[in-house]
């Protein structure tokens, strides 16, 4: 037998048996939440929706009930993307009792600009402009605290209170029912969780990113919230109470978002539930079927994914582990370990494609020189087919949450864009680690932002 072969087959045993365990475990992980979900919603339909209705936008109070209502909206470098959108909320939002306030910078004059053209066009009467006296960017939960800032003052000038905070995006496509559905539940809890569904864009980069949304706003953080578990805010399309939110800022110098965090939407939403705050993610249907959510559109090349992921990696995985540690019971920490393993994760699949490869390799070497094989290992074996079928079934779960979502197409088409998602995970890992390591060094992190588009008016309007 040829010793550098032999090797070969050796270490490719190695990582197939690495991968297979992590694969296996991360499998039965991710098996009993399907089991969580499953039995909730059985349950729900039996005892609650076999006697009443589902509740739609129809039931909601009318526009303008709930109120004041304040939505934060950081912009650095957003100018092409800020007008269309605050055209919207503005046309959406026009009977509801809403401030919006916009954080912008001084040496960003393009965006500035263009809220002032707005402002010049709208009239001021809803529309506050903050400008940081930095200059950008900082990062985002730095310009969140000055539109906090800039809300005392507004409360004290007309001596109102807001009832919650809304958080959203330069490039969110807002649903006309949003506000009216946080301000109903926003009395009742720290955290209203409106779904984020990402529009379709081109090729499978962009679309990896709705089968992510729809099984995580389908199914994992209705999870979390029937286990008791703090729900972390996904930084649009999410309303703070405004009392839990003033506790909060009360304990850090009245500044309620964390300057020295890359997902301080993430970290607010867990501190809100270890202050004894509950939050909740709402699915809620308009009078058209549609989902009362909240809609944009996210990176579509490589490059700017695995930005993005990377700096989604640093802030939970990484320096979250650090900020926020294991507290809370066991269904908190468990979450907290499912948010925390994307490292793990990468190193899991990095050794999986290794094997495959390895095997195509050996299997062509074979073939050209005649050799036979080594039998694998029984228990690697096993092993094997016991995550192949825990692949099929997690490809089949996401399937039908995609379709749920999006329709039987995408559906399908979130098979391969499950490999893209996984190539993407790991190069955004490895990022990240560099990153971290640098910070640890002494690098400062910053507001490493991707470029933003904002859907043509018929898109827009489609939308709803």
């Amino acid at each position: 037998m040829d010793p550098g072969l032999a090797a070969l087959e050796l270490l490719r045993n190695e990582l197939l048996l690495f991968a297979a365990i992590g694969l296996l475990i991360g499998g039965i992980d991710d098996l009993f939440v399907d089991l969580v979900y499953g039995l909730r919603r059985l349950w729900r339909s039996l005892t609650i929706y076999s006697r009443i209705p589902r509740m739609t936008s129809r039931d909601l109070p009318p526009p303008g009930a709930a109120g004041p209502i304040a939505v934060f909206v950081p912009a650095w470098d957003e100018a092409s993307v800020l007008g269309p959108m605050l055209h919207g909320c503005l046309d959406k939002w026009a009977q509801d009792d809403v401030q919006i306030f916009v954080g912008v910078y001084p040496n960003d004059p393009a965006t500035v600009d263009a809220l002032v053209e707005l402002v010049a066009e709208r009239g001021f009467g809803r529309v506050n402009m903050v400008v940081n006296h930095r200059s950008g960017p900082t990062t985002k939960a730095d310009c969140l605290n000055l539109l906090w800032r800039a809300l005392r003052r507004w409360e004290a000038a007309y001596e109102r209170e807001f009832l919650v905070v809304v958080l959203h995006d330069a490039e969110d496509v807002v649903h006309k029912d949003s506000l009216r559905l946080i301000g109903m539940l926003a009395p009742r809890f720290a955290l209203v969780q409106l779904p984020v569904l990402p529009l379709v864009g081109s090729g499978l980069v962009a679309g990896h990113y709705c089968d992510e949304f729809a099984e995580a706003h389908g199914k994992s953080m209705t999870v979390r919230e029937a286990l008791g578990a703090a729900l972390p805010s996904a930084g649009v399309g999410c309303g703070f109470n405004r009392q839990a939110l003033g506790r909060l800022a009360a304990e850090r110098d009245d500044l309620p978002f964390d300057v020295a965090s890359l997902t301080e939407d993430y970290e607010l939403g867990l501190r809100l539930g270890e202050a004894g705050g509950r939050g909740v993610l709402v699915r809620m249907r308009d009078e058209k079927g549609g989902i009362i959510g909240t809609r944009e559109y996210f990176p579509d090349t490589f490059s700017t994914a695995i930005r993005q992921k990377a700096r989604w990696t640093i802030g939970i995985a990484l320096a979250g582990w650090d900020r926020m540690g294991w507290t809370g019971r066991w269904r908190e920490s468990w979450m907290r370990l499912r948010d925390r393993r994307a490292l793990i994760a990468a190193l899991i699949l990095l050794a999986a494609y290794g094997g495959l490869l390895l095997t195509a390799f050996l299997v062509i070497a074979d073939l050209l020189l005649g050799r036979t094989a080594s039998p694998s290992p029984a228990a690697l074996t096993l092993l094997l087919y016991a995550t192949a079928w825990l692949l099929a079934w997690r490809l089949l779960v996401r399937m039908l949450f995609v379709w749920r979502a999006y329709g039987v197409r995408q559906a399908l088409l979130s098979v391969p864009r499950t490999f893209v998602a996984n190539i993407i995970a790991m190069l955004a890992a490895r990022r990240a680690l560099t990153l971290y390591l640098a910070h640890l060094r002494g690098q400062k992190l910053a507001w490493d932002k991707t470029a933003h588009r904002f859907p043509d008016k018929a898109a827009a309007e489609h939308c709803e």
